[in-house]
C-alpha cells in the first residue's frame, strides 16, 4: 500500500493531538463513510446535514486506518477502537493538511472557475494531461469550501500536474479558496446567468470570478475567454490583482489561443488552432461548438504549463463524458427493429446535472445537431434552472425565443419555473408541462418512439437525473458513449 500521508506528517500538518498506536500512514482521506476505502482517513466534518462524527462507527467497520474527530465532540464517541488524531476544529484541520500538500507539491497547479463548463474543462484537462505525466483533479465538482481543501489534501507529492475546479454562488467564496491552492494557471471559462439570485447582474459575477486571480503564484498566468462579453473586465481585475500575464482564448482575432477553422459533426468536432504561434490540428472526441470553446483554454492551459501540445492533440481524441454532462446512450425501443441501423433505437443526451441560460443554449445546439433516424423526432426535456432569483420567470421564458430557433418541435418541461416557458412557446411546438418529474416520467415514457433522439437537461435539484435513470431501466441500452457535452 503507498501511503498518501505518514501517520506523523498527518499529525504535524492537522496540529492534531494522536490518540492509540497510530499506523504506518493512510492511503487516502474521506469525508463519507459510505465511500470510504480500507487504510483511508476519515474526517468527521460537520456539515450543513449532517454530522460525519455520527458515522465514526460506519467509518470503522469500513476500514478507516484514522479518524479525525473534534476535541468538543470527543466525550460523546465513547470507546473507539481505531486510531484518532484529535483537533479543535475538523474542517479548518482539513484545510491546514489542503495546505500542507500544495506545500510539498512540485505540480503545475491549473484552477478553473466559470458559470458554465468548469468541470468540463477540469475533466478534459484532467484527461489530456494524463498522455504526459501523473494527473491529480478535483472529483466529481467538489469545488467548493470542503471540496477544495479535501482536493488539496488528496494531492500526490508525486503528481506533475493538478487541475482544481472552484466554484461559488457569493461573492468572496473563491478567494480563501485559491489561496489555498495557489495555481500557476487561473482559467475563466465564460461568464453568464448561473447563481443570478445571489447577485446584481452579470458584472457582479464577473467580478467574484475574478476573484481567482488573486491566488496566482508570482508570474501566474489568466486565461480569458476572448470572445466573453466581460473579457475586458476580467482582464481588467486581473491587472488589479498584480497578474502579469493574460491570455485570451476564442475567435476572436487577438487571441493568444485562437480557433481558425471549426467543424462540427454530431458526435466529435475537428479543429484547426493556433497556440502561441503554434498551428495546430485536433479531432475532439465530443461534439458542440461550446465544446470547442472549453478546449481552447485547455490546449493554451497545457502550453502554459510546458505540456507537450502534440501528445495533449492527440489525446482529445477519445475524451469521454460523465454521467449528466453529455454522455450519450443508444437505447432499444421494443416498437421497432433489434437493429438500431433499422431506425428502432432512441438516442439519448443526459444533460441533467446542471443548467443556466448559457448552457441551455449549449444543450439546444447540441440537440439540434444529432441526426434523427426514420420517423424520428428532437425531443427535448427541460427542467427548472435555479438561482437565478428575480430574474427566473424572464430567462426561462426567454428560452422559448432559443427553442423555436432550432429544429425541436418537441418539449417536455418539469418543474414550477417551467410553467412560464410552457406557456411562452408557440402552438406549433408540441409541449407537455408537468409540475414535477414523478409527474413528467410516465408521459415521456410513454411517448417514446423508434428514432427519436431525447435530451434531459435541468438543474440537478430538481432530479431530472431520475428521468435518465427511467429511460435507461426501461429501454436497453445498446451503447453508451463518452460524448461530451
Amino acid at each position: 500500500m503507498s501511503l498518501l500521508w505518514t501517520s506523523e506528517a498527518l499529525v504535524a500538518a492537522t496540529d492534531g493531538r494522536p490518540l492509540g498506536p497510530m499506523p504506518d500512514g493512510i492511503s487516502g482521506i474521506s469525508i463519507d463513510s459510505r465511500s470510504l476505502q480500507p487504510g483511508d482517513a476519515f474526517f468527521a466534518i460537520k456539515g450543513e446535514a449532517m454530522d460525519g462524527h455520527d458515522f465514526v462507527t460506519a467509518a470503522i467497520k469500513a476500514g478507516a486506518g484514522v479518524l479525525v474527530v473534534a476535541e468538543g465532540k470527543l466525550p460523546s464517541l465513547g470507546r473507539l477502537t481505531a486510531p484518532i488524531i484529535v483537533v479543535e476544529d475538523v474542517l479548518a484541520a482539513l484545510e491546514k493538511l489542503g495546505v500542507a500538500a500544495r506545500t510539498r507539491s512540485q505540480a503545475k497547479i491549473i484552477a478553473v472557475t466559470g458559470s458554465a463548463g468548469k468541470t468540463t474543462t477540469k475533466e478534459a484537462l484532467r484527461h489530456v494531461l494524463s498522455a504526459v505525466g501523473k494527473v491529480h483533479a478535483s472529483a466529481q465538482s467538489f469545488n467548493n469550501h470542503w471540496g477544495v481543501p479535501l482536493t488539496l489534501a488528496r494531492m500526490p507529492a508525486d503528481c506533475d500536474y493538478a487541475v482544481f475546479e472552484i466554484g461559488m454562488n457569493h461573492p468572496d467564496e473563491i478567494r480563501p479558496l485559491v489561496k489555498m491552492v495557489r495555481p500557476h494557471v487561473a482559467i475563466v471559462t465564460m461568464i453568464a446567468a448561473a447563481h443570478l439570485g445571489f447577485f446584481r447582474n452579470l458584472d457582479e459575477i464577473a467580478k467574484a470570478k475574478a476573484e481567482i486571480f488573486e491566488g496566482l503564484e508570482p508570474d501566474g498566468a489568466a486565461v480569458l475567454n476572448r470572445d466573453d462579453a466581460r473579457f475586458k473586465l476580467l482582464e481588467k481585475m486581473a491587472q488589479a490583482a498584480g497578474v502579469e500575464h493574460v491570455y485570451g482564448f476564442g475567435e476572436n482575432a487577438r487571441s493568444t489561443f485562437k480557433l481558425t477553422k471549426c467543424e462540427l459533426h454530431a458526435d466529435h468536432s475537428d479543429i484547426a488552432a493556433r497556440i502561441s504561434g503554434h498551428d495546430m490540428i485536433a479531432r475532439i472526441g465530443a461534439p458542440g461548438r461550446h465544446m470547442v470553446q472549453n478546449i481552447l483554454a485547455v490546449l493554451g492551459a497545457a502550453q502554459l504549463v510546458g505540456a507537450d501540445l502534440d501528445k495533449v492533440a492527440m489525446a482529445l481524441v477519445d475524451l469521454s463524458a460523465e454521467r449528466g454532462r453529455g454522455k450519450r446512450h443508444v437505447l432499444r425501443h421494443p416498437g421497432g427493429s433489434t437493429s438500431s441501423h433499422a431506425g428502432g433505437s432512441i438516442t439519448l443526451i443526459d444533460e441533467s446535472y446542471n443548467a443556466n441560460p448559457a448552457s441551455m443554449a449549449a444543450a439546444m445546439a447540441l440537440l439540434n445537431a444529432t441526426p434523427v433516424t426514420g420517423e424520428g423526432r428532437r425531443i427535448a426535456v427541460l427542467g427548472d434552472m435555479l438561482e437565478l432569483g428575480d430574474h427566473s420567470a424572464k430567462l426561462h421564458t426567454a428560452l422559448a425565443d432559443l427553442i423555436v430557433g432550432t429544429g425541436t418541435r418537441t418539449v417536455f418541461l418539469g418543474g414550477p419555473e417551467m410553467r412560464s416557458l410552457a406557456q411562452a412557446l408557440p402552438d406549433d411546438i408540441k409541449t407537455e408541462y408537468r409540475a414535477g418529474v414523478e409527474e413528467l416520467k410516465p408521459v415521456l415514457l410513454a411517448a417514446l418512439k423508434p428514432g427519436d433522439v431525447v435530451m434531459v437537461k435541468s438543474s440537478k435539484g430538481i432530479g431530472f437525473a431520475k428521468l435518465v435513470d427511467a429511460l435507461l431501466g426501461k429501454f436497453p441500452a445498446e451503447t453508451t458513449s463518452g460524448n461530451q457535452a
